[in-house]
């Protein structure tokens, strides 16, 4: 007796599954529709699914194979995604029918929590990422990514105000007493250590001062320094009766410290004021 696959290609089975089809009479066709729309039924759609899960499964461990060639395994990917744009169809249609939902969006990510490059549209498998331009494509996102972790890193930097600088620690008082404190103890600490070094006993050691002015904050030391007098031999004063020069006596000592660096927000408000003029100019025209 003949094996079942044998019956299967006989001439008068495949004679009878035709005149069966012809007339309505066959229960299911084994071979997969064309159009997934086509396929009105949530069962059948679901099993063409599995179908193509199997066929997908079977070319991916294919594609591991060491002994295919590079045309054989382009071939094999391009093969893979094109049945993975044919599940995505299924998929569709089990939704339209009310069924389970199989698609998934998110994104794959290695053991570094790096997304995966590849893993959206189209996708390579197993030794498909060595091919020739792919590896350079791989390493090429990597480089990306690294560049983009670097820019963020710094981006924390920029767009700081004149503290982050420095530029206020000058006005700053209690800064200031601070470093006159550590710059006295470690001038007396260097002498002693000279007197050490000189062998002259510390007991009739006098420590003397350093030979500097005390610190003062920058505006009221400019403040005090521009005590220039008027024509009439009188200093000229500002609301804070501190002298500053007749020429800059409408100037507070505010308005003599250093400018203060725009923000962000303002630099991006100033731009956008320029290009509404000139887009207004150019509609408009210049006016007067």
């Amino acid at each position: 007796m003949a094996r079942n696959e044998e019956k299967a290609q006989s001439m008068l089975y495949r004679f009878r599954e035709a005149q069966a089809a012809e007339l309505g009479l066959s229960r299911k066709s084994d071979r997969r529709p064309r159009v997934a729309a086509s396929c009105k039924s949530l069962r059948e759609c679901e099993r063409w699914r599995g179908e193509i899960l199997r066929e997908i499964s079977r070319k991916v461990s294919k594609i591991q194979d060491a002994g295919l060639s590079d045309y054989e395994v382009r071939d094999l990917n391009d093969e893979i995604n094109k049945l993975m744009r044919e599940k995505r169809h299924w998929e569709n249609q089990i939704v339209a029918l009310g069924g389970v939902n199989f698609k998934r969006s998110a994104a794959m990510f290695d053991e570094d929590g790096k997304e995966v490059p590849g893993t959206r549209g189209y996708k390579y498998f197993g030794r498909a990422k060595e091919l020739p331009g792919v590896r350079e494509l791989f390493q090429k996102s990597t480089e990306v990514s690294e560049e983009d972790q670097a820019h963020a890193f710094y981006k924390k930097f920029l767009h700081q105000g004149s503290e982050y600088y420095g530029d206020l620690d000058e006005n700053d008082e209690a800064l200031l007493q601070h470093e006159k404190e550590a710059e006295e103890e470690a001038w007396a600490d260097a002498y002693k250590s000279l007197a050490q070094a000189l062998n002259i006993p510390l007991d009739s050691v006098e420590v003397p001062p350093i030979p500097r002015p005390d610190p003062k904050p920058l505006l009221s030391a400019a403040a005090a320094s521009l005590s220039i007098t008027d024509g009439d031999g009188d200093a000229a004063m500002n609301g804070d009766n501190k002298p500053v020069p007749p020429a800059l006596a409408f100037l507070t000592p505010e308005e003599l410290a250093a400018p203060v660096m725009p923000n962000k927000a303002e630099m991006e408000q100033v731009l956008l004021e320029i290009r509404k003029k000139a887009l207004l100019e150019e509609y408009l025209g210049k006016e007067g």
